[in-house]
């Protein structure tokens, strides 16, 4: 009876090892479960930034407009006949 009991011991005391401790052990799922909640913000971070520079793309190639915005405010451009004014706060 005594080494049934010890033998059901050991046994317990293995598999709990191999849960806490073993290569599919619940930290190690806990881990990957933070890894893949991380990924999967970066990825929503991505698509949110993707979608920006297609909306980007899509005025570029449609219009006149969104080259002339980016003329002026980036490169200091201005039209022929236009004069420029300069607000200092």
């Amino acid at each position: 009876m005594r080494v049934t009991i010890a033998i059901l011991v050991l046994l317990l005391l293995v598999l709990q090892y191999r849960l806490w401790m073993g290569d599919s052990s619940v930290r190690e799922v806990w881990r990957l479960q933070q890894a893949v909640e991380q990924q999967r913000q970066e990825n929503q971070r991505l698509r949110a930034r993707n979608q920006v520079l297609e909306a980007e793309v899509n005025d570029l190639k449609q219009g006149v407009d969104a080259i002339e915005e980016r003329a002026r405010s980036e490169l200091g451009m201005i039209k022929k006949d236009e004069t420029f004014y300069q607000v200092i706060e």
